[in-house]
């Protein structure tokens, strides 16, 4: 797995004119395939009468599936310019959709690929992009008289608290960087006098933290 990706902060549209065509990019975060071509779905539904709804989408922290459509523009203008933006930024999990609305001014190859590239690069400066590091998951058990000042301590020293569920013992569900794994399980034990244990689960990507 890798250790980070960074994808599209939130979902939404960016406008932009060249010579007299206007260029709309929808942008949204996808965490499946499936969910790309949804949004793909619903951005051609939104605009019916566009002249093409050209995209591409990454999914996959290693980028393992790449799709891009140029949607009746010349071949290689509009879907791989977009792709390319998108793999040059290192966006993954990300889909974009740029709808032209053509204003009667041809651009030719050249000027189409960079409409297309740039609007996606404009979009991902103007909605943001976050970074997601890859976590191991960790179940701390704990007894009760020292659950709610450790899950405190947890929370002071930025740990990614993720859920606490109360029972007979408390288990607390964190997100660890494996670099972290070993000094971590020496913070638990001092900070509960050793009466704390310490469960490895699978891994996930969750928020970096700055």
């Amino acid at each position: 797995m890798q250790e980070q990706y960074r994808t599209v902060a939130r979902a939404g549209v960016h406008e932009s004119e060249i010579n007299r065509s206007r260029f709309l990019c929808s942008l949204a975060p996808a965490a499946t395939e499936q969910e790309a071509q949804d949004f793909i779905a619903r951005v051609r539904k939104e605009h019916p009468t566009a002249t093409h709804n050209c995209f591409a989408y990454v999914i996959g922290a290693d980028a393992s599936v790449q799709k891009a459509s140029d949607d009746g523009e010349p071949g290689g203008t509009a879907g791989t310019p977009m792709l390319q933006m998108l793999m040059r930024r290192e966006v993954r999990y990300a889909v974009a959709v740029v709808t032209r609305y053509y204003g009667g001014v041809k651009l030719g190859a050249g000027g189409l690929i960079r409409a297309y590239g740039g609007v996606v690069g404009e979009a991902l400066d103007a909605l943001g992009t976050i970074t997601r590091q890859r976590f191991r998951l960790a179940t701390v058990h704990v007894d009760h008289q020292r659950a709610g000042k450790l899950e405190n301590d947890l929370r002071a020293t930025g740990r990614d608290v993720r859920e606490v569920r109360y029972a007979e013992a408390v288990t607390i569900e964190i997100g660890l960087p494996d670099a972290d794994v070993e000094a971590f399980t020496a913070w638990l034990a001092d900070a509960t006098a050793g009466t704390a244990t310490l469960e490895l689960g699978g891994e996930a990507y969750g928020d970096a933290t700055a």
